[in-house]
């Protein structure tokens, strides 16, 4: 297979040097497929409807969605990787991607060598929310409070090797305190009995935790990634509290198959660029409370030393909690 892939991506690469620069101008010539790892309905794949249209527009070809469930987005990635190194299928992908290395123990593709990044999308930021009764009111107090003897303090997760599961994990980690990790079929439940006060804290989308925050049902307590959240203005990153381990991004950046040629992997760069400056795009990034990443960070070699760090990050936070794949 490795030779197969080699050989394959070697008759690609001759064929763009042969027809020199029009190559470039003629890619793509037909519509390109986005492999998306979840159902619809989810981020990710909201994500994708969000930039779909306007990199068709740039690309001059319909970019067309593929959703391909299964094995916490690895099944995608698999397909994505064995898929021609042509520049017409693509994948989209988050930090499940990164965790999924380690996490899963038997992949058939290696997430570093067998893809070649196009560029970064965007991050979202998350809230570390209590329960609205939970006494502590600050950071300070929660850890303190964690620590108490016979505390028991039990993090709700939308499931394991989520980014609520596995933030969760290295919150409890980076603060030194032990925590009871109470695991739920997916967000919407994790948040229900949050608010019932069933479990006492847990990692959730700023976005639809900030009402519930603001309305005094849910607890703040820190934001979860590198930014303060618009929507939540005083409150503080974890990295600003003294914990810059915790700066962590949900993140999605865009994919494609090692040896796809640098030609095409320009072009859907340009095309990504192109979407995430269109206004409508803008909009909907910023009222859905996704930041974009910044031009400068949109570049494949940003992209691919963002999933390197990743890598490391999780493999070390799965392997020294010993989490396991369900």
């Amino acid at each position: 297979m490795i030779f197969a892939r080699a050989f394959a991506a070697a008759c690609v690469a001759a064929l763009f040097l042969a027809t020199g620069p029009a190559s470039a101008q003629t890619y793509p010539s037909r519509p390109v497929t986005l492999i998306v790892p979840y159902p619809p309905g989810g981020a990710t794949d909201a994500i994708s409807r969000i930039i779909q249209d306007a990199m068709s527009k740039s690309l001059g070809q319909q970019i067309v969605i593929e959703n391909v469930g299964g094995a916490g987005g690895m099944i995608a990635a698999a397909k994505a990787a064995r898929a021609a190194p042509d520049g017409y299928t693509i994948l989209i992908h988050q930090v499940a991607l990164a965790a999924g290395v380690t996490m899963y123990k038997n992949l058939s593709f290696n997430a570093e060598k067998d893809f070649v990044a196009i560029g970064l999308i965007n991050t979202a930021a998350s809230a570390w929310a209590g329960r609205a009764d939970l006494p502590p009111k600050d950071m300070k107090e929660l850890v303190a409070w964690m620590k108490a003897p016979n505390s028991n303090a039990k993090i709700a997760h939308p499931g394991v090797g989520s980014f609520g599961h596995l933030a969760g994990v290295l919150v409890a980690q980076e603060l030194g305190v032990s925590a009871t990790q109470v695991p739920y079929r997916g967000a919407g439940p994790a948040l229900n009995d949050l608010l019932a006060g069933q479990v006492d804290m847990s990692s959730q989308s700023a976005v639809q935790s900030g009402p519930l925050i603001k309305a005094g049902k849910l607890k703040a307590y820190a934001i979860i990634g590198r930014s303060r959240f618009a929507g939540l203005p005083n409150l503080p990153t974890m990295g600003e509290l003294g914990y810059k381990k915790l700066d962590l991004d949900f993140w999605h950046m865009l994919l494609a198959p090692a040896g796809t040629p640098r030609p095409a992997i320009d072009r859907l760069n340009a095309a990504l660029r192109a979407a995430m400056a269109d206004e409508r795009v803008k909009k909907t990034f910023s009222e859905g409370g996704m930041d974009p990443f910044p031009a400068a960070e949109m570049t494949p070699e940003a992209a691919s030393a963002l999933l390197t760090r990743e890598i490391k990050l999780w493999g070390d936070v799965i392997r020294s909690n010993n989490i396991a794949a369900p």
